[in-house]
């Protein structure tokens, strides 16, 4: 028997559309199509004419034999056209797979088969690339982006130029809408520090509920002014290029973050958000005050990745930075939790605020769980800031699984949640808060040590901008904390005081046993690469510093 309120009531053209965020530049074209959309050096575009070079590209796409479901990569730093990519390729119903700029060749080549890409669009800065594909895969399809003169252009491949391309295309292409809301729009690759990496797929509803999201948790308003600091390769931007055409915002393009050149497009542009991980706040927060010359108005930024150290997030509202704590990984679409403030965080001393402002939080408005779980039981951990649980996630921000991976996929899938790796509890209040990914914690005499808790506490000497610890093979005790830093420019430590500062905030088990000081290795996303780190100390012996 049908129920009433299904009688008649059917799903019908008039009252469903499927979900996608490419409408989100048809009604930004529409609505405010004489305002600014594209900001790059000498290159100012209103959303009119950003809309029409998608549909050209949409179209030329089409022309050029690309079909629904196929796989579109794009190796493109933050310029106009990977901006533009994000639209015009799932219009003509295609998949984009944005590849990581700073990843090796042979990384690259394994994602373009893989993901089978029947196109390249590649700027020529990455001629490499570019000569080992056209070898590898004669049918691809390259298109090459002159944003700069190439470093070699006598051996660059002669593809395709990327506006040459997009004049063959038709600025009133018809694109249409996916056939079903939870067909791919995306392909993004996890970074493969053990095994090949996997290909995470996302869906037209997840990217169009993050990127509504991402405008809900910020309170963004219409016609926010976007600085790309955030590789537009990382989890496509955590959605942002369809956030800020949702709002009809400004992208402000930044081919390579520099400190100095952040601040100047801040002040010239009037810039009010942009995103980054927290090596990228760490440099602004450190430069030069007279970087800032000029700057009145308050700048909107989200973090993400390792908790920012509390000392950072007191700088930079001394600066006039409000800075959002946001949590996620690739497999949720960059950010799927937020660090929500509470009034009543207000009248706490500033580094009791700064501290709650470093976890990890609250689900995003429209994802439907975050939650803090056994992995062997899926019963949720008690809310008392102790007992260590996985972080899970589940909701429509959530991917549609890793490309031809099912074991993979059913994994992370498995009770019903997503299950991120990283382990954490939830607080009294509600919110989680990560103690670390479960292969940084190290295991001291049987004792769990989290290697975030050391790491707090070494940013909270005044010469460390940079730290990050792991755990380094003992003979009595198994493992013990290895601390690598790096100190401000100008800034001198040695060994005695970073082990002296730590045995002031940390019990005797979890002070550093040996102390390195260097550059960090990091990914282009400002990830601390533990994993050579790990490889550093792995077939040493541990060296205890005398007491």
């Amino acid at each position: 028997m049908s129920h009433p309120y299904e009688e008649g009531l059917a799903q019908r053209e008039a009252n469903y559309v499927p979900l996608t965020p490419i409408d989100f530049i048809a009604r930004a074209a529409e609505v405010y199509g004489e305002r600014l959309a594209m900001v790059h050096g000498k290159v100012r575009r209103n959303w009119r004419e950003t809309y029409a070079r998608t549909r050209r590209l949409a179209s030329a796409l089409e022309r050029a034999g690309v079909a629904r479901g196929d796989t579109v990569a794009v190796l493109l730093p933050n310029i106009p056209a990977m901006v533009e990519a994000h639209f015009g390729v799932p219009m003509a119903g295609a998949v984009l797979n944005t590849l990581n700029t700073r990843l090796d060749v042979a990384t690259m080549l394994f994602m373009l088969r893989h993901g089978e890409a029947k196109v390249l669009i590649v700027d020529t800065e990455f001629a490499t690339l570019a000569q080992r594909a056209a070898l590898e895969f004669p049918a691809l399809k390259i298109i090459t982006v002159a944003d700069v003169a190439p470093a070699d252009p006598e051996h660059f491949p002669r593809g395709t130029d990327y506006e040459a391309f997009l004049d063959q295309g038709d600025p009133e292409y018809a694109w249409q809408l996916p056939a079903n809301e939870w067909d791919a729009i995306a392909l993004n690759y996890t970074s493969g520090t053990t095994g090949d990496p996997k290909g995470v797929v996302y869906h037209h509803r997840g990217a169009y509920l993050n990127a509504v999201s991402n405008i809900l948790e910020w309170d963004m308003p219409k016609h926010a002014v976007y600085l790309w600091t955030l590789p537009l390769f990382h989890c496509n931007g955590w959605c942002f290029a369809w956030t800020v055409a949702a709002r009809a915002g400004v992208n402000v393009c930044l081919r390579k973050f520099d400190a100095k050149l952040v601040f100047e497009l801040i002040r010239a542009e009037g810039v009010t958000h942009y995103c980054g991980a927290p090596i990228v706040q760490g440099a602004l927060a450190d430069a030069p005050a007279e970087y800032r010359a000029g700057i009145a108005h308050t700048v909107r930024t989200m973090v993400a990745g390792a908790p920012p150290a509390p000392a950072v997030i007191a700088k930079m509202k001394t600066i006039g930075i409000e800075l959002t704590h946001v949590y996620g990984l690739t497999e949720v679409y960059g950010p799927a939790s937020v660090c929500a403030t509470q009034d009543s965080w207000k009248t706490l001393p500033e580094d009791e605020q700064a501290r709650l402002a470093a976890r990890q939080g609250v689900r995003y408005h429209l994802q439907s769980g975050i939650s803090v779980r056994d992995p062997a039981t899926m019963e949720p951990v008690p809310n008392d800031g102790e007992t260590l649980g996985e972080i899970m996630f589940r909701g429509n921000i959530c991917m549609k699984g890793y490309l031809k991976n099912e074991r993979a996929t059913e994994e992370a899938f498995r009770g019903g949640w997503f299950h991120t790796g990283d382990l954490g509890v939830m607080t009294p209040d509600g919110y989680v808060r990560i103690t670390d990914r479960s292969k940084d914690i190290i295991i001291s005499g049987g004792e769990n040590i989290s290697s975030i808790e050391v790491e707090d506490t070494l940013y909270r000497h005044p010469a460390v901008a940079l730290a990050a610890v792991v755990a380094m093979p003992d003979a009595k005790w198994g493992e013990v904390p290895c601390a690598f830093v790096e100190l401000r420019e100008g800034a001198s430590a040695t060994i005695e005081e970073i082990i002296a500062h730590c045995r002031l905030f940390l019990a005797a088990y979890k002070v550093p046993r040996l102390v390195k000081f260097g550059e960090l290795p990091r990914t282009a996303t400002g990830k601390i690469q533990k994993y050579e780190l790990r490889a550093q100390v792995g077939s040493k012996s541990a060296i205890d510093m005398k007491k």
